[in-house]
Formats: C-alpha cells, structure tokens, sequence
C-alpha cells in the first residue's frame, strides 16, 4: 500500500497535499474537481474520516449528499465512493462500458448491504477518472448543465 498522510494532528497545507501527491496527481485531482464541478453544486472538505488506515482526504458532497472521497498517497490519488444496494442494477447495466480495472475493482468491492460495496480506484490516466465520474453519476445523477 501506498504512503498516506496519516498524521491527525497535522492537518496538512494544500501546498504539502500537492508536494506529496506530485505533479500528476495533482493535475488529475484538478480534472477531477472541475468536472465534478460543472456536474454538481460542489463542495469541497478536507477531512481525516477513517483513521489511519486511509488518512487526509477531500471529502466531495452535492450540497449535503456525499459523493466521494479522494485520498492522497504518495504520487496519486485514490478515489472511496460506495455504490449503495439501491444503486447495483444501473451499475450493472453499466459496468460493460467501463475498463476491466474498474469491472475488477466492483468483483473485489469491500461489501456494504445486501449487494453494494465499496471501491477503491487509483486515478492513474484519463480512464480511470472517467469511469470514477460514471461511477459518481450512478451515485447521484448530475444536476448541471454537463450530464
């Protein structure tokens, strides 16, 4: 497992979030952010939600409905988001259409309800945030201009 900013009591700077995740990295959780931007009313946290084990993250949210969570590693970001029970059918009927990296990431899901889960998907190539912003819109359907 990657290096993560897993010190609570050092809430890092966006200047340190950025030197740690590094110049790649960074450009995709701009893409990331903007894209989400022009989906949703956006709100951006920076939150420590889940202990160590994950560490520093953004936590992303339509006006109060939670959409993801980026985590930083050393040199990438790693995107959380849960696809909850009701949400499994739509995934499905999508999953044909995404990359075998993310098909994968949905069989080894770390399970929630009766047939959700959680993913875990390092942003490594416009690829992978594509499918991450198709995941976010089964989540919630985009509620901008750019559905």
């Amino acid at each position: 497992m990657s290096e993560r900013l897993t010190d609570k009591t050092q809430t890092p700077t966006p200047a340190e979030i950025d030197a740690f995740i590094g110049a790649d990295a960074k450009r995709q959780l701009e893409r990331l952010e903007t894209e989400l931007t022009a989906r949703y009313d956006l709100q951006r946290e920076l939150r420590f939600p889940f202990g160590k084990s994950y560490g520093w993250g953004y936590k992303f949210s339509h006006k109060h409905a939670h959409l993801l969570y980026v985590f930083f590693t050393s040199a990438s970001i790693v995107a959380t988001l849960q696809i909850g029970d009701a949400q499994v059918a739509k995934l499905e009927a999508t999953l044909p259409d995404l990359s075998s990296k993310t098909q994968q990431l949905w069989r080894n899901r770390y399970p929630c309800g009766k047939q959700g889960g959680w993913i875990h998907d390092e942003i490594d190539s416009d690829a992978d945030l594509a499918d991450v912003l198709a995941l976010i819109a089964i989540r919630k359907k985009p509620t901008n201009a750019h559905r």
